[in-house]
């Protein structure tokens, strides 16, 4: 990377560190009364950010009780609670590292994270013992555990050791607690990659990284203190895609669902309303299925004004029509990784646009992944690095750079070839940028279906599936075959009222209207669910080894 140059001095107090705790220490004075609310076992839990910001204090003396110091690694396997984020401002504020275990991860993989980290304390949920039980005799460094519960800890039943409870660390800690003044280049927290390809990988967000894309999620999201932002993502999951930062920046209303599933949808979506949503994010694997339980309700909620942040895979136009048609709410798709923490892109129709664009070409827009955010520089590259032009057509990988990008992964010899000689990440997403700067992805490099010397989109056919009125969720992924090296094989999961009543003449029939011939698969399997990753991507590995033999027969 081209070294700076040092122009005319300024005055500015440059030397101000952005430390993360100051964005709740200053929304404690600011907006001390605004509300933090907490779905527990017991019902709602509700307090206010002054509240918070005492308890976050005492958790920083109770860390420093049992003798967690600055540079220490303290891990953390908890559902989306109000203790989580305390944690989120606790554990770095005393100069710690916040490593988010992502509870869905194998023990084996788990095990690594734990242990790559070096990890001093893993704090974990009561709910959750089995998982860090299940680890425990691996790990290496870990000096104790943490309880989250509000027993005594003699009710807990738990073969971990030593433990403490978070409770009774934070009822005996001092009141107030001294911040140190850390270098904002210093790790604030750590989140580990899901390793569908060989080991995690670990990123490690600096302070200034997690302020900076604080303020840039909060302007994009254009949430101020009149909003109440719902945090569906997994806290465990690239910071939870910057909420409970970019939240408490602006002074929003914070809701946490705590521990939920989808199959408990109705207690999920009822907050939308009692609480008064307006903003939220998650992917398309809870937002569809949050969507279907609303298409049954008598009373459809109304969300008018409402702004769903839609990331990790693409949102299909049924279900952003959907969300539209049924309750006012906005669908609005995003882009990012757990290397870009990860706010890279957001779709918003330009003023400019809307007296333009008809309505179909309105909707056709929303389905790209939209503009890159000011502060991010974004271009496209051929096979040979070279840059490629925003013409719409021309596809090839994605490249990012920026003070919320990761310019390395942790002690991992051998990734140095996931970035370029001048700082750029190698995103793997392959994609276009049109002329009016809005970036498409057309496929990851590795899941881009290379048929008979021709490229075919599985994101694209997967959409467009999607876009039909029986089908709930379709992956399209490619697998070997004998004549055309390799062709596409899709899996439908139909909507339950059309179980049993569609068939693949009328899913080929679909796609004939956007695909052409050479392009349509073979193989359309109707299967009652599709594989995902534990961050809900459709897992196009599994897929593909699954069913690599169908065309080989």
């Amino acid at each position: 990377m081209t070294e700076p140059i040092m122009g005319f001095p300024a005055t500015s107090q440059d030397n101000y560190q952005l430390n993360v705790i100051n964005i709740i220490r200053q929304a404690a004075k600011s907006f001390g009364g605004q509300e933090i609310v907490s779905n527990t076992p017991g019902g709602m839990f509700r307090y206010t950010y002054a509240d918070a910001y005492g308890r976050i204090q005492r958790l920083g003396n109770a860390l420093n009780s049992i003798g967690a110091e600055i540079g220490d690694r303290i891990g953390v396997l908890d559902w989306n609670t109000h203790r989580h984020f305390e944690m989120y401002y606790g554990i770095p504020g005393i100069g710690a590292v916040l490593l988010l275990l992502n509870i869905r991860l194998s023990p084996v993989d788990l095990a690594y994270v734990v242990n790559h980290a070096e990890a001093k304390y893993i704090v974990v949920d009561e709910t959750l013992l089995p998982i860090a039980e299940a680890i425990a005799s691996s790990l290496k460094t870990v000096k104790g555990f943490i309880i989250l519960t509000d027993k005594d800890l003699s009710e807990i039943q738990t073969s971990l050791s030593p433990i403490y409870s978070y409770e009774e660390l934070l009822s005996e800690a001092e009141p107030e607690y001294r911040w140190p003044v850390l270098d904002e280049t210093s790790a604030y927290g750590a989140c580990y990659t899901t390793g569908t390809t060989g080991r995690p990988k670990g990123v490690y967000y600096s302070h200034r990284n997690i302020y900076l894309h604080a303020m840039a999620l909060a302007a994009n999201a254009q949430m101020s203190f009149e909003d109440c932002f719902y945090q569906l993502v997994p806290m465990f999951h690239a910071m939870g895609w910057g909420a409970p930062h970019g939240a408490i920046v602006v002074g929003a209303k914070y809701l946490l669902p705590g521990m939920y599933n989808i199959f408990d949808l109705g207690s999920l979506a009822e907050p939308l309303v009692n609480e008064g949503v307006t903003v939220t994010a998650g992917a398309p694997a809870l937002l569809m299925p949050m969507l279907e339980h609303i298409r049954k309700l008598d009373e459809k909620p109304d969300l008018s004004g409402a702004r769903f942040l839609c990331g990790a895979s693409d949102p299909s136009l049924a279900m952003m029509k959907g969300y539209a048609d049924l309750t006012g709410a906005e669908i609005i798709h995003a882009y990012g990784a757990t290397e870009t923490t990860p706010l890279v892109c957001a779709n918003r129709l330009m003023p400019w646009m809307k007296n333009k664009l008809s309505d179909e070409e309105k909707w056709d827009l929303k389905r790209k992944q939209g503009i890159p955010v000011i502060g991010l520089d974004v271009k496209i590259v051929d096979g040979f690095g070279a840059p490629l032009p925003h013409d719409g057509q021309s596809a090839g990988e994605i490249l990012l750079r920026g003070p919320w990008i990761t310019g390395s992964y942790y002690n991992a010899p051998g990734s140095e070839s996931s970035f370029t000689e001048d700082g750029y990440w190698r995103t793997g997403d392959a994609g276009t940028i049109d002329e009016m700067g809005y970036l498409k992805i057309t496929d990851r490099v590795k899941d881009v279906i290379k048929s008979g010397g021709e490229w075919i989109s599985s994101v694209d056919m997967e959409n467009e599936i999607m876009g039909h009125p029986a089908v709930l969720e379709a992956a399209v992924a490619g697998v070997e075959h004998p004549k055309w090296e390799e062709r596409p094989v899709a899996l439908v999961v139909p909507r339950e009222e059309h179980q049993g009543k569609i068939e693949r003449d009328d899913i080929v029939g679909h796609l004939a209207g956007k695909f052409a011939k050479w392009q349509l698969p073979e193989a359309v399997i109707f299967v009652d669910q599709i594989p995902k990753t534990s961050v809900g991507k459709f897992d196009k590995k599994v897929i593909r080894e699954e069913y690599r033999d169908i065309y080989m027969k």
